[in-house]
């Protein structure tokens, strides 16, 4: 992996498609870790324009 790139694993993609297809409900501590994953990847932090 190239220095400085965020991804999800394998495991985080396997669920996120499986809830968002309806196959699985995720559990309080699965919905976290999906969150946590994609505040994760976010390179726009703090950059938050005015409106």
């Amino acid at each position: 992996m190239a220095k400085g790139k965020k991804e999800s694993g394998d495991k985080m993609s396997t669920l996120a498609s499986k809830v968002l297809s309806g196959k699985k409900k995720p559990t309080k501590t699965e919905v976290k870790s999906l969150a946590a994953s994609v505040l994760g990847q976010d390179e726009t932090k703090g950059k938050k324009s005015k409106k």
